[in-house]
């Protein structure tokens, strides 16, 4: 480092400002890192469809600077433009790290780390793509792609245990020894404030009945969130149960109009009962007027909108994909189903709605399952932690 009290640079890149775990990740690792770091968050912007989460970085008081060549879908032109920016900025910085979050940033953020000499260039992965997303001849070549970029690597980050088995078990991306679990962080205070203070007023703006049993589904309207399963199971509940039910789909994407088509199906068949509300931007308040949140992905990472669930004290029904396992209580918090099973899953939100005592046992457990193990400060700690490891490593 140049000169002895100098602060410790890290260059933070991600994909793009959209909602979701790597944004939050990104703006907590930037605003809450000690004194004797500096930080630096770059990244693109959101696709078409995509809610801007620039408000997340500006609540927390974190400028990024936006690279508008930054883009998700692989184009080379773009990437060319977005690469050559990246090591400008690295230049002109002078990052002691570089730490990039998520595939795209990965890939052009680590490339321009190494090309420019940086020390210590770390990834986290917050998601994969090794299945479910394509076929098998294009995951076999960015399975290549992230072997090689590995090996740039000073360090990866999984967010959970089972990613960490996943990326090296079973993608083989780089030796286990090269990977460093470190959960996800939030601010998970005001999810679980807001459910004794919003309640009421949620459930009114959205004309819910003391009775209604209220179901949500949050992310992306993408197909690997596999919304035909949720609303298959929704069918099936409708179908058996004896409590009044409303769902809600909150997001946006390109599935948009194939969601609109399941949703007049369903209310064709059983009333007004689901509705569609793009994205919402205070979820932690929407939340507060929820009883079950579900979600029905075919792969993850780590699924935010579960987390932040539990610290509303809401009970979850998902899938086991990704890292669910290591943020879900199964049992106590929610229920966790295989992928595909659909009669188990129609079973576990069933039982929710069904049953209050169950509801309000796993609504209490929810909280103190996640309030520590997800909570920012840990994230900080942990991070910081291992920034120190891989610097001290870097000078033997």
């Amino acid at each position: 480092m140049e000169g002895k009290h100098r602060k410790i640079r890290v260059l933070r890149i991600i994909n793009r400002f959209n909602i979701g775990g790597p944004t939050y990740n990104a703006t907590f690792l930037t605003a809450f890192l000690g004194d004797e770091f500096e930080t630096l968050l770059i990244g693109g912007l959101p696709e078409k469809g995509e809610s801007d989460s620039l408000y997340i970085a500006e609540k927390y008081g974190v400028e990024p600077v936006l690279l508008k060549e930054l883009v998700r879908t692989p184009n080379l032109a773009s990437d060319r433009k977005a690469y050559k920016r990246i090591k400008e900025i690295i230049r002109e910085y002078k990052p002691d790290i570089v730490h990039t979050h998520a595939s795209k940033a990965g890939a052009l953020g680590r490339k321009a780390a190494a090309s420019c000499g940086v020390s210590v260039i770390v990834h986290t992965f917050h998601g994969h793509v090794f299945h479910s997303y394509f076929g098998r001849v294009k995951t076999a070549l960015f399975k290549r792609i992230e072997r090689s970029l590995a090996k740039k690597s000073t360090g990866i980050i999984a967010i959970s245990d089972q990613q960490k088995q996943e990326l090296s078990a079973e993608h083989k991306i780089c030796h286990a020894d090269k990977i460093k679990v470190v959960p996800l962080g939030f601010d998970l205070e005001p999810f679980h404030t807001k459910r004794l203070e919003k309640r009421e007023e949620v459930r009114t703006k959205y004309g819910l009945n003391e009775n209604d049993i209220a179901i949500a589904i949050v992310g992306r309207l993408a197909p690997i969130k596999d919304h035909g399963f949720f609303f298959d199971a929704i069918k099936r509940v409708l179908s058996e149960t004896s409590q009044s039910i409303r769902v809600f789909v909150v997001g946006d994407g390109f599935e948009r109009a194939h969601i609109e088509a399941l949703t007049r199906e369903v209310n064709d068949e059983f009333g007004e009962v689901v509705q569609m509300t793009s994205w919402i931007k205070d979820i932690g308040e929407f939340n507060a007027g929820m009883d079950i949140v579900c979600l029905t992905s075919r792969n993850e990472g780590t699924p935010v909108s579960l987390i932040e669930a539990q610290a509303g004290n809401i009970p979850v029904v998902t899938t086991d994909v990704g890292g669910v396992r290591d943020i879900i209580d199964d049992g106590q918090t929610g229920f966790v189903v295989p992928v595909g099973d659909l009669e188990k899953y129609a079973q576990a939100v069933l039982e929710l709605t069904e049953n209050q005592k169950k509801r309000e046992k796993m609504s209490q457990n929810g909280w103190i399952f996640v309030h520590d193990k997800f909570h920012y400060n840990t994230l900080v700690k942990n991070m910081t932690s291992y920034y120190y490891e891989l610097l001290k490593n870097d000078q033997k």
